[in-house]
């Protein structure tokens, strides 16, 4: 027997408790409390609290309790708790109403691999929801629950919904059955609607149903909520009446082996006649020695004489009388074992009997035939069936009112859809054994004088089935009215999806008042469609969907092995799973594509839309999982060494400079990155905090807040990484040595140019700056230096016509091709043109060089104008000729296009490696060159340059080549010096006679010097390099190829 204990929290142990009353006081304040700090439905207390069963840990249990209207009744077992419940949701109204019309159009084959397929759906589902229910406590809102913490508030909250809609649908299609029963069979005088013309009975029938569904919703609607606990109380009542009926078939198809009841049917010729028009099956009768024509004659005929002129089939066959139901011993079976599709108003007939064809162009409308409502089809009975075998999570969503819920779920699940098929799948050989195939086929019974076809089979009476099928279908109506809300309401507690957080409000005692109008409201359009054939595939769409992602849960779940997946239940594999789930998704496909396809688009819409605007939840779920498991199977799937040329794109470290409130000081360096990701790399944007990381903890976690908050309004997709080190300099060495993972580590510095570099507090600012530089070379990275970064554009800005011009020097392995590129890409820049300016002697032949510079640029894919700058400098050939992209170099690379494949590719990889040797070459010399160091006491300016011109009148302005391949003896104010800056003064003018007024402007970055003391020189180089010009981007490539000319 159950124990209701109460947890005594350890310090409250040895206090004097209060009375009951001020316990639950207290309980409810702190509730309340609790309530205002987390927020409603963050979804973690169930999950996070070692006391999970006690009512008064749980807040949820406020409502949750009230919800199943159950908190009076003791703790249930399997039986009570899940096998009966699940028992009365599986078998309902489509047995009754539809089976034999299924059995009798697909026939007993057909029929049977139908049901076959959607038990062997349900049954797979069960054991994937029994391994989910096992592994750990499931509260309200069943499948609901385990869906969304399994699957996470994505597909939980999409699936959940159409759960919900497959609910509210179920109710309205019970609505609907219980109609048909009412005026089909209980009491057709009741109809609203007559028809008064000859084929408007379905159109009459139909707008019956909707008066009369909206007569019952509404009074539905009253009656749960009034009082719902009465709902509950009577479905132990309503599974009676099933059960009763049910036996009522059974012991109807034994006594048909030896005394088969008496309900025979009229043919004319193998057609069906509907006897509610006449009663004695004969054209004529003999009474005293005189012929008399019969009520059925009149109806052929155009008068009840015996020369009267009669339609054509009437006249050329005889009217017959057989057995409706001939019993299990006939050998029906082997007529009803093969299908008979027909379509929409066509007569029903019986196959084997003789007849003779009437004329062609006789009307059968208005005689008295049984003919089909609807065109039938494989798919469609498909579609009609399905909703019979739904209800298997009756049992999981009571798991708090059992006694051992691990155990039960299973057993009465499994169990009762166990029972359930053996049931349906009896039922169909034994209806095609035992009744005639023309009755199986008529859907409502016109032949047996308007009788429901199971009743007739049914022992002591039909009325058994009549009464007991009604009371079913309307306690199922009354269940969904009463499950769907709650199930709606468990969803907008759960605070996923925004718009219908309004319907987790309710009574003072939870009872869900706006989800239950909401309910009554969809129920209300499934009513105005009128036709039970038509609802159910629509419901049949939202539970497979359902029950589709149920199986994924259990699947997802096991592949990932999670430690967390732990469950008491077995008798699961991933490979059932997934049968399950594929057997679904083609149930779906088969019922009805199109309903399959408008199914998935509202759960791709709600999913899409949670994803937008829905609240953050981590529930630990799988996708969650599998997305960590990709990430790690991709991660090491890349390579670890670089990539080839092709698949090279910007992976960027952004160093951003934050302020002493942990603001970003440049924003517009994010701005500028989201512009440059046209090449959808990786992004860390990193920062250094000087200090000890210990004393800093909350300021770094304030910083990263701020970085990430900017990054989202920049909409920077990328990584955020704060550092805290005791000096600037050591934490970005840290950055640029540590950041990424694996394959996934940058190759591309993105920084901004110092601009204060010259004030005397930021002595750091520079050397730092320098020494990065030096870093990402030893690094073998690219580096990226913008200067006046906060004149860059924002991405709300459009420039709407200038340049992008390119500065190309020195080779550098195509990065500054490649830049203008990607960011044309974007919408800020995308309507500047790139125009590219190479440096030439007098002596060379620009035309040619800009001839085969342009033919280069047109086979790298690249729009470009090209201008050659020519420059008086006597040594300029050498700088060119070594450094840039030189004539015969050029000449070679089109001459590749010319050759075969195979030397094509050997050839261009053999300059690639020339090139490639040629650029490492300066570096590894520069590296074991050795400078005698001498102390220099002043700075090198531009003024001091002036100064020094005039000293000297002996100008040799070979300087180019020096200022890109820096020598150590760069710190030594001597005559080289003054070339350099005298150098760096005339490009500066060029560029600037070009490029004034371009939007951006990119340049090669030469190299810092080997001897530390000239820092500041080249600090003072770079500022005279780029003054005047609005937005510098300096670039410093990384020593390798990242653009190609091949495919």
């Amino acid at each position: 027997m159950p124990t209701n204990f109460t947890v005594v929290p350890v310090e409250a142990q040895g206090e004097e408790r209060g009375p009951p009353e001020r316990d639950g006081q207290r309980q409810q304040q702190a509730d309340k409390d609790e309530e205002k700090e987390r927020g409603a439905g963050d979804g973690t207390a169930r999950e996070s609290s070692p006391f999970i069963n006690n009512a008064e840990m749980d807040r949820e249990n406020l409502y949750e309790g009230k919800n199943m209207a159950l908190f009076e009744v003791p703790r249930m077992g399997t039986f009570i708790g899940v096998y009966l419940p699940c028992l009365q949701n599986i078998l309902g109204v489509i047995l009754f109403l539809r089976l034999t019309w299924i059995v009798g159009t697909a026939g007993v084959l057909e029929s049977f691999i139908i049901v076959f397929m959607c038990c062997a759906c349900t049954m797979l589902t069960a054991i994937s929801m029994s391994a989910i229910a096992t592994n750990g406590v499931v509260p309200a809102g069943g499948s609901y629950y385990m869906i969304s913490r399994s699957l996470g508030p994505e597909f939980g909250g999409a699936v959940g919904l159409c759960f919900y809609l497959g609910t509210t649908f179920a109710g309205a299609m019970y609505i609907l059955g219980t109609i048909e029963i009412l005026l089909t069979y209980i009491s057709p005088s009741a109809a609203i609607f007559k028809a008064e013309e000859v084929g408007e009975e379905t159109e009459a029938m139909l707008n019956n149903m909707r008066v009369y569904g909206t007569c019952i919703i509404i009074l539905m609607a009253i009656v749960v909520f009034v009082g719902v606990k009465y709902v509950n109380k009577l479905a132990l009542v309503f599974l009676a009446c099933v059960i009763l009926s049910i036996i009522a078939i059974y012991a109807g198809v034994i006594k048909t082996a030896f005394d088969p009841p008496d309900f025979p049917i009229c043919l004319v010729g193998n057609r069906t006649l509907s006897k509610r028009s006449f009663d004695v099956c004969a054209k004529f009768t003999e009474s005293n020695n005189e012929t008399k024509t019969t009520r059925l004659w009149r109806l052929f005929c155009d008068s009840s004489l015996l020369n009267a002129t009669c339609d054509d089939y009437f006249v050329l066959n005889n009217v017959t009388e057989i057995q409706g139901i001939p019993g299990i011993m006939s050998g029906v079976l082997i007529d009803n074992l093969w299908s008979a599709y027909s379509e929409k108003g066509s007569i029903v007939e019986k196959k084997d009997q003789p007849s003779v064809a009437g004329s062609e162009d006789t009307k059968v409308g208005g005689l008295p035939y049984v003919f089909t409502d609807i065109m039938t089809y494989f798919t469609m009975l498909v579609g009609i069936y399905f909703p019979s075998v739904t209800g298997i999570m009756a049992g999981s969503n009571r798991s708090g009112d059992l006694k051992d819920a691990q155990k039960s779920i299973p057993t009465g699940t499994i169990l009762a859809i166990a029972t359930t098929s053996f049931i349906y799948l009896s039922c169909i050989v034994l209806f095609g054994a035992c009744i005639e195939g023309v009755i199986l086929r008529d859907k409502f019974g016109e032949a047996v004088n308007g009788n429901l076809v199971v009743g007739t089979l049914a022992w002591p009476s039909p009325w058994v089935i009549v009464i007991g099928s009604f009371f079913s279908t309307c306690g199922a109506g009354l269940q969904s009215l009463t499950g769907a809300p709650r199930l709606l309401q468990a969803i907008a507690r759960d605070g996923i999806v925004p718009f219908i957080q309004v319907f987790g409000h309710g009574k003072a005692n939870g009872e869900p008042t706006w989800a239950l109008l909401l309910t009554a409201g969809i129920c209300e359009i499934g009513i105005l469609i009128a036709s039970l054939d038509s609802v159910a595939p629509i419901l049949s769409m939202f539970f497979l969907m359902c029950y589709m992602f149920v199986n994924l849960a259990c699947a997802v779940q096991t592949l990932l092995r999670t430690p967390n997946w732990r469950p008491r239940f077995k008798y699961y594999h991933w490979t059932l799973s997934f049968l399950g789930m594929s057997l679904c998704l083609a149930l779906m496909f088969i019922c009805s594509w199109y309903y399959a396809l408008v199914a998935m688009l509202i759960a791709g819409c709600i999913y899409k839309y949670i994803e937008y605007r829905g609240a953050e939840k981590e529930w630990g779920d799988g996708i969650r999982g599998l997305s960590l498991n990709a990430a790690r199977y991709a991660l090491l799937r890349v390579e670890d060494g670089p990539p080839h040329t092709k698949n090279w794109r910007p992976q960027v470290l952004v160093l951003l400079n934050l302020d002493s409130e942990q603001l970003v000081k440049h924003p517009r360096l994010l701005s500028f990155t989201s512009q440059l990701k046209a090449g959808k790399g990786l992004t860390i944007v990193g920062s250094v905090l000087q200090g000890i990381y210990l004393d800093k903890c909350a300021e770094t976690q304030k910083a990263e807040e701020n970085v990430k908050a900017l990054m989202g309004i920049e909409k920077t997709k990328g990584f955020c990484q704060i550092v805290v080190s005791p000096s600037c300099r050591d934490g970005i060495s840290h950055l640029i040595q540590s950041a990424g993972l694996g394959g996934m580590k940058h190759n591309t510095v993105l920084m901004a140019w110092p601009q204060s570099w010259k004030q005397t507090e930021n002595h750091f600012s520079w050397k730092n700056f320098v020494d990065t530089v030096r870093e990402t070379t030893a690094a073998q990275q690219a580096l990226l230096v913008a200067k006046n970064i906060d004149l860059f554009p924002t991405n709300q800005e459009r420039f709407t016509d200038g340049n992008i011009d390119v500065w190309w020097i020195v080779h550098d392995g195509g990065m500054l091709m490649l830049l203008p590129f990607l960011l044309r890409q974007h919408k800020v820049w995308r309507k500047c043109k790139m125009r590219i300016f190479t440096v030439a002697q007098m002596d060379d032949n620009s035309i040619q060089m800009k001839k085969d510079l342009q033919m280069f640029l047109y086979h790298l894919r690249l729009n470009a104008e090209v201008e050659v700058v020519e420059m008086f400098e006597n040594d300029i050939s050498a700088f060119t000729y070594e450094k840039t992209l030189v004539m015969e170099q050029r000449s070679q690379m089109l001459k590749q296009m010319q050759l075969s494949k195979n030397e094509r590719e050997r050839e261009a990889q053999l300059i690639h490696d020339r090139n490639t040797a040629s650029h490492s070459a300066p570096a590894v010399k520069a590296s074991v060159a050795a400078a005698a160091p001498e102390k220099v006491q002043m700075t090198w300016t531009k003024e001091k340059f002036v100064a020094e011109k005039h000293k000297n009148k002996e100008t040799n302005l070979s300087g180019f080549k020096d200022i890109f391949n820096m020598k150590p003896e760069w710190g030594n104010l001597n005559q080289s010096n003054v070339r350099r800056m005298h150098t760096a003064v005339k490009l500066n003018g060029v560029v600037l006679n070009k490029s004034q007024h371009a939007q951006l402007v990119l340049l090669n970055m030469p190299g810092p010097p080997k001897n530390r003391k000239g820092d500041e020189n080249y600090m003072e180089f770079l500022e005279v390099l780029t003054e005047g010009l609005d937005r510098v981007l300096l670039v410093r490539g990384s020593g390798r190829e990242v653009i190609t000319i091949y495919s």
